[in-house]
């Protein structure tokens, strides 16, 4: 549509002249102006601006479902990257190569730092799904 707008515009003097009638060259009976009436802008036989619109119309409606398809993605992976932030920070102390840590001596203080961070990551995705985030 744009390209051929571009290409038919800079005629349109040209074609109206010739539909008046001024050319001497250029009979009432030649069905040539007739034709080109119907690609030129001037006459209303082609609501150029109405196809236009259309066509503006359609890509805002794809970049606006592609923008809802990107945002339900973002929030899943934001989701998943909450969940797992506790746990990271957890892992990461206890990652950590220190002597005195009291837990480190405890007889369940490996299955308590599993039963904690599940415990989170279970409380965390209970919330989001009751908020109907995920």
């Amino acid at each position: 549509m744009i390209f051929l707008r571009k290409a038919v515009w800079p005629l349109r003097e040209v074609i109206g002249a010739l539909e008046r009638g001024e050319s001497p060259l250029i009979q009432k009976a030649t069905s040539c102006i007739s034709g080109m009436s119907m690609i030129t802008p001037s006459k209303p036989l082609i609501p150029w601006e109405t196809f236009r619109d259309m066509v503006s119309g359609m890509l805002d409606i794809y970049l606006s479902s592609v923008s809802n398809r990107l945002n339900a993605v973002m929030k899943v992976l934001t989701i998943i990257a909450t969940i797992f932030m506790p746990l990271t920070f957890l892992a990461g102390v206890y990652g950590m190569n220190f002597r005195h840590m009291p837990e480190l001596e405890w007889r369940w203080g490996y299955p308590l730092v599993w039963a904690v961070m599940i415990g989170i990551g279970a409380v965390m995705l209970i919330y989001f799904r009751r908020r109907k985030w995920l």
